[in-house]
């Protein structure tokens, strides 16, 4: 079962930054949103991936 996490960030160079990470660590394009303009990630993967994907967010200084 998939289950979407999203990282929120303060500018639109770190979301970028992470979208990039997100690609290079094997996750499918097609699994991934930016929303350039709110400066998202949204990604979509198994709940057993979910540690992995917020790590790569806080390694982009993810926006509390």
């Amino acid at each position: 079962m998939n289950k979407t996490i999203n990282g929120a960030y303060k500018d639109h160079y770190q979301a970028k930054n992470a979208w990039d990470d997100l690609i290079a660590s094997g996750i499918l394009r097609d699994n991934i949103f930016i929303d350039e303009e709110a400066k998202l990630v949204k990604v979509s993967v198994p709940a057993e991936v979910e540690r992995e994907i917020l790590e790569i967010f806080e390694r982009h200084e993810l926006s509390l």
